[in-house]
């Protein structure tokens, strides 16, 4: 049946099986599936499937996968994000040859949704930044999917990536030029999760946390909302003006002394998934008493942003998916790069020094609108970090992958972006 199907390429997936089970579901529909396997963590997760293992220098990638693209006549390629650096020769490669790129990324909508789009995600994205546009298309798409929900254990997650990385401890035999793409190595990032879970307890954290949202959340002082995100992600390296999460709290800082109201509290959040390789409680201290504010800013190292936002002044960020829970719950919202929901109707346009005081909320109807949009046209409904989640995952993405079209590009046919 390969002379009728497709010929896909699977390129580096997520730290789970996921991409192993995606490839025997698009085999048993009667396509040609082949793998890359760039390192011992790939090749543990993929055993048994047909694969190549490139073992050269980046240099060499580009005439690597152009040899498996002609030799097997490959129509499309997938892969977990756009911005590795074993992904940005694949998907430049691949567009001069008319093979379709299908990106997967963690959902922009989260829990029960993951993300896939052709060609890039995130700051790449095909997405339009055309409130006109998300209001028009919403009003033909009809009412938003239903998803089906699941639980995801952050203990089977662990579990995949100390496997995957522990399978990577043979990467100096089968494949001695293979570099990671993440910035810090798996024993230091284990040592600090470790370091940070013990501290949380031994200094009670949650409850204190708690005790805090309570209080900024029943009280009647303005507070607004800064969301850290992680260090490593391509989100922050890749689509930010910033080199890290310590130059964003130092300007957001110094913005909220200069600008906001005498009253206005400044509540920072640790992200869930830190590394705790940074002391950002002793960093906003710091900058508090050199700032004069040290009353005014309360950092969160656990708790729940949900309780936060409804009564929150606003929410600063640079790109993180919490913007989107924040226009959900009406929080007027401001980023400081350009994610896929920065457009006027729904983020603050001005700027930072402007947002504390003039800050407006998002349109609620173009909230709606845009929420519909993408869970029709880029969101899968799924998970890759669970069996639930990956079987719901990879019926979902199969016919995703086997249409000419992407829902997306259909919706661009149909409605171009206004020039």
């Amino acid at each position: 049946m390969h002379d009728q199907g497709r010929s896909f390429l699977l390129l580096q997936g997520p730290c789970t099986p996921f991409f192993r089970r995606l490839a025997l579901r698009l085999a048993d529909q009667g396509h040609r599936v082949t793998l890359v396997d760039f390192n011992g963590g790939d090749r543990a997760y993929r055993r048994g499937l047909p694969s190549y293992a490139f073992r050269g220098r980046p240099s060499e990638l580009p005439a690597f996968l152009e040899g498996i693209w002609e030799r097997l006549g490959i129509t499309d390629q997938l892969m977990f994000g756009d911005r590795r650096a074993v992904h940005r020769p694949a998907i430049e490669g691949a567009a001069s040859r008319g093979i379709r790129n299908h990106i997967f990324e963690e959902g922009y909508l989260r829990p029960f949704w993951i993300t896939l789009e052709r060609e890039g995600v995130n700051g790449h994205s095909l997405l339009p930044r055309d409130p006109d546009w998300f209001r028009e298309a919403a009003a033909r798409l009809g009412p938003p999917p239903p998803a089906v929900r699941f639980r995801s254990s952050f203990k089977v997650r662990a579990a995949h990536d100390v496997a995957y990385h522990l399978a990577g401890l043979t990467n100096p035999v089968g494949f001695p030029r293979y570099r990671n793409h993440a910035p810090v190595t798996a024993p230091v990032e284990y040592a600090g999760y470790l370091k940070r879970f013990l501290q949380l307890r031994l200094q009670r954290r949650h409850a204190h946390d708690a005790r805090c949202i309570e209080r900024l959340a029943g009280g009647n002082a303005p507070y607004y909302v800064l969301p850290l995100q992680l260090n490593s992600d391509a989100q922050i390296r890749d689509h930010s003006p910033f080199a890290g999460m310590e130059e964003v709290i130092e300007h957001v800082m110094a913005s909220f002394t200069r600008h906001a109201p005498a009253n206005a509290h400044l509540v920072i959040k640790n992200h869930p998934l830190d590394m705790g390789l940074v002391d950002y409680l002793g960093v906003i201290d710091r900058l508090a008493e050199g700032f004069g504010i040290g009353g005014r800013v309360d950092y969160l190292e656990t708790g729940d942003l949900n309780r936060l936002l409804p009564r929150a002044a606003g929410l600063v960020t640079v790109n993180s998916t919490a913007g989107l829970v924040a226009l959900e719950q009406g929080c007027p919202t401001l980023t400081l790069s350009t994610p896929i929901y920065a457009m006027r109707g729904l983020t603050f346009q001005g700027r930072l020094d402007d947002f504390w005081r003039a800050g407006t909320p998002p349109q609620a109807a173009l909230v709606q609108a845009f929420r519909t949009t993408l869970l029709h046209s880029v969101q899968i409904n799924g998970g890759f970090y669970c069996a639930t989640g990956t079987e719901l995952a990879v019926e979902n993405t199969r016919h995703r992958l086997e249409a000419d079209h992407s829902p997306l590009e259909e919706l661009l046919t149909c409605l171009p972006i206004a020039a």
